[in-house]
């Protein structure tokens, strides 16, 4: 169960984000939508909604629970920390106590108010379950939240932990509840009695398998949305969400995953449509486990990178919906924009480096060996992923030119982190989890066994403890130039060691009917900015 629980927020960025609410009672029964001459948006999801809980994970999912909730610092495209529900902030000089002003002209959807009390009440239910939250750093570093007045709380740390404002910005869990929505007891870990936020969106009408109709919280502190309501229509089949919106029946199709690869081509190329594409959000990639085997020596996982046509690969599978990486993040995640050589398509290369290092073919053999072992390495992609299959067979074609046998299997997401972790595979395709986490979350799961696989995968690099000992010494680490050459060194010696090999960035593509007014995807897979939109 721990593994499970420690898997629950990669799971869900190794997939497509799910809008999801809940009745005005939690999960007690339905409310039909009110008839209304409001203006309204309607969007297809290939999912049902399920509850919206913001201290929880699965089945709770991160887009809905960013229109019903609020952080107390907002993470902005730019990788910026601006205010939100605190109007700013103070810290110690020894970077252990953050003192949290609040706003206080806030109150929740149901008039109730925000403040200290609220804020604490929050924490307290949130931290109530250390063990499920323990994959933030930060958890494991908060050792009391405490009221000053009213209106200003502190938080205070055992010892320095840099990222304190980002994993604040997460879509979970360090949002707040209004208090009539905990539960007897504030165990929030198990239910709560209603979703009552302080963000612009209320759920006020839901049906199993059929829609979730937000309308707008006009108590809402901010900049109020241009439309009244958001109608989440649920269609389980990719083509039928296509065919929906080309009868007019959405308005908007957002993100990646909801519709195939061929409709949106379709779609997008019929020009009867607008459409708008989000910056980069994370990296698909591949993650070679250097523990045993080939993997483990540098030369054949160049060798591999260097076989691969990834531009041509990208754009034929993706359609143009990713874009081409040559590095593990893009260049606007901080800390990330430094220069790194990539490894382009050089198949004559990858020959030469596993002739090297003694993998050669032997009497017109198709497969390279070298002391009587094959060069035989096994993939695992996720089975339900239109991509990454193709894209694995493609990789498998690509290499047995130069000699190398790739075996594939599709299996389920914790089925190939497992195996990845327990020795028992070479390569498994990875993805990064993108703002606000990154890149500190990539750096904390590098250096601690906690279920994503790069850990395990790094063991067998020369150089693995002292990439641990930077992750750790930049983490609690306080000077910001410091801080800066740390994550330099960190992410050049991963991306010298070909640990990773970056395939595509990740965005979010937009096809919208041509009424709508244009509006910008925000670089953020949770964040659909619905409070843009207008007809």
């Amino acid at each position: 169960m721990k593994l499970i629980k420690h898997l629950l927020p990669f799971i869900l960025v190794l997939t497509f984000s799910i809008l999801t609410g809940c009745t005005n009672t939690g999960q007690k029964g339905e409310t039909a939508p009110q008839q209304t001459d409001e203006k309204m948006i309607t969007i297809g999801w290939p999912l049902d909604v399920g509850p919206l809980n913001p201290h929880t994970y699965l089945p709770n999912q991160m887009t809905a629970q960013a229109m019903v909730y609020e952080s107390l610092v907002e993470y902005n495209d730019d990788g910026t920390i601006t205010p939100k529900l605190a109007e700013n902030w103070d810290i110690s000089e020894d970077k252990m106590t953050y003192v949290f002003h609040l706003r206080k002209d806030v109150t929740y959807s149901d008039g109730t108010a925000f403040n200290a009390d609220n804020v604490i009440r929050n924490f307290d239910a949130i931290l109530a379950n250390r063990d499920m939250h323990s994959w933030m750093g930060m958890v494991n570093h908060i050792k009391e939240v405490v009221k000053v007045d009213d209106f200003t709380i502190r938080l205070q740390l055992d010892e320095p932990y840099y990222p304190v404002l980002n994993e604040l910005a997460f879509v979970r869990p360090f949002r707040f509840l209004g208090d009539n929505g905990f539960p007897v007891g504030d165990a929030t870990q198990d239910a709560i009695e209603a979703p009552i936020g302080t963000g612009p969106w209320v759920l006020t009408a839901y049906k199993k398998d059929e829609y979730a109709l937000f309308s707008r919280n006009e108590n809402y502190w901010g900049e109020k949305p241009l439309v009244e309501q958001i109608k989440v229509q649920i269609i389980p089949d990719a083509e039928s969400i296509a065919l929906a919106f080309e009868n007019e029946e959405l308005d908007i199709i957002y993100g990646r995953g909801i519709i195939n690869l061929d409709s949106y081509t379709y779609l997008n190329d019929s020009s009867k449509y607008k459409t708008a594409a989000s910056e980069p959000l994370s990296t698909k990639a591949l993650l070679f486990n250097t523990q045993s085997g080939p993997l483990a020596e540098l030369e054949v996982r160049q060798a591999i990178q260097y076989a691969i046509n990834k531009e041509q690969m990208v754009e034929s599978i993706t359609h143009g919906t990713e874009k081409v990486a040559n590095t593990l993040f893009w260049d606007a995640i901080p800390y990330a924009n430094i220069e790194l050589a990539p490894i382009l398509y050089n198949p004559e290369k990858a020959q030469q480096l596993l002739d090297e290092a003694g993998w050669t073919l032997q009497n017109g053999e198709k497969i390279r060996s070298k002391n009587g072992q094959p060069l035989s390495l096994d993939l695992i992609y996720i089975a339900t992923d239109a991509i990454q299959k193709p894209m694995a067979e493609l990789m498998q074609g690509e290499l047995a030119k130069i000699g190398v046998q790739l075996n594939l299997e599709g299996a389920d997401v914790m089925v190939g982190l497992q195996k990845l972790m327990d020795d028992q595979v070479d390569i498994n395709f990875w993805r990064t989890n993108g703002p606000p986490t990154d890149p500190h979350s990539f750096a904390n799961e590098s250096a601690t066994a906690n279920a994503n696989g790069v850990y395990e995968a790094k063991l067998g690099l020369p150089n693995a403890k002292e990439i641990d000992a930077k992750i750790q010494q930049l983490l609690v680490g306080t000077d910001e130039e410091e801080r800066v050459q740390l994550y330099t060194d960190i992410l050049t010696m991963f991306h010298d060691q070909a640990v990773f090999y970056p395939l595509s960035y990740e965005i979010n593509n937009v096809i919208y009917q041509p009424y709508l007014k244009d509006f910008a995807p925000r670089a953020s897979e949770y964040d659909i900015p619905y409070a843009q939109m207008d007809k």
